[in-house]
């Protein structure tokens, strides 16, 4: 019995070490696998990293040129938004085209494809303004950018009304006064929307103003 006690003990001890040693080996399998995966997702970070480091020298190299043709690029932004708003497409590229050719006779460094999106523009806000209504062709676009960059106040000719919808859908939150001149209470009707800084649209403007209007459009 002494006997047969012994070598149950040294089954069970046995047993208990392969236990052990079973559990170590499913550990080390877990670790291996898990090894394995780490090892293809950092390739796979690799891999990545390196079309990040292709991409951000580009747009290093695109932000150098950007930055060196700077100043001609805003000079003839400045002009664009000061002179070409009331001019057709067609005109504001042949004088941008010209405006470049003078950039560039006095040394003053520019981009050879003028873009007033790519100079003035913000993509969120012009997102914004094509889901107010205004057109997303680049023209439309312009001249979104004119009309927020200008000091002076903007007439729009606008016998489609796409103007006139985008400026009340843009500023209807903001409390927006639309009047006419015909309107007999125009005048307190703007004097309502300056006094508590509300925007105001004047629709209908023919060739006359009523002079009540010059102080307001005299300011900018």
């Amino acid at each position: 019995k002494e006997a047969l006690a012994e070598v149950e003990r040294r089954i069970k001890a046995l047993q208990d070490e392969f236990d052990e040693t079973n559990q170590r080996k499913e550990d080390l399998a877990r670790q291996v696998d898990d090894c394995a995966k780490k090892l293809d997702r950092a390739q796979k970070l690799m891999s990545g990293l390196g079309g990040e480091k292709s991409r951000w020298g580009e747009a290093s190299q695109t932000l150098g040129h950007i930055f060196t043709n700077l100043t001609g690029d805003v000079l003839i932004a400045s002009g664009v938004v000061s002179y070409m708003g009331p001019f057709t497409q067609v005109f504001r590229d042949r004088v941008v085209e010209e405006w470049i050719k003078l950039c560039a006779d006095y040394k003053i460094p520019c981009a050879d494809t003028f873009s007033l999106v790519a100079t003035l523009g913000d993509p969120v806000k012009i997102r914004a303004w094509n889901i107010d209504g205004l057109p997303n062709d680049s023209f439309s676009v312009d001249n979104g950018i004119i009309i927020s960059q200008a000091r002076r106040w903007p007439l729009m000719i606008d016998p489609q009304m796409q103007a006139n919808k985008w400026v009340k859908n843009m500023h209807k939150e903001h409390g927006l006064a639309a009047f006419k001149l015909s309107d007999g209470d125009f005048a307190r009707v703007l004097e309502n929307a300056l006094q508590f800084g509300n925007p105001t649209l004047c629709e209908n403007v023919l060739e006359e103003l009523d002079p009540v209007l010059e102080p307001v459009l005299l300011k900018q």
